[in-house]
């Protein structure tokens, strides 16, 4: 099943790189390929059941797909040294912004449902 399943979403790959070449688009085409996606689920076009046991795979696994750049980085010694600190920096900082911003993003959302909900309590009584 979950063969099947990463097969399909390899499917939307393929559409998005379909996508990205006729439409000649500065868009890769893995990100055209999960907008496809991403509104057909919201459509209910494509169930999540359809994807949800390959997506859930390809995320666990998803280190394991970044091995071979990391090894492929270290063979440039001018990458290692003050362009790698760079780097480093950009990484760090884009990863704290990025935790930042999803924590934020989570508590705002988490009080509107609270909210949300409370607001349907109090008007059925």
């Amino acid at each position: 099943m979950k063969i099947s399943q990463i097969c399909f979403l390899y499917v939307f790959l393929m559409v998005g790189n379909f996508l990205n070449n006729y439409l000649d688009l500065s868009i890769p085409g893995s990100i055209l390929g999960l907008l496809v996606l991403f509104f057909l689920l919201q459509f209910k076009v494509v169930k999540i059941e359809w994807v949800e046991l390959g997506a859930t795979w390809l995320l666990a696994e998803l280190l394991l797909f970044f091995v071979p750049s990391a090894v492929g980085v270290t063979q440039y010694k001018q990458i290692m040294g003050f362009q790698g600190i760079k780097i480093v920096l950009v990484i760090v900082l884009s990863t704290l912004v990025v935790m930042a911003f999803t924590g934020l993003s989570s508590k705002f959302l988490s009080k509107l449902r609270k909210d949300v909900k409370h607001e349907s309590i109090s008007t059925n009584r």
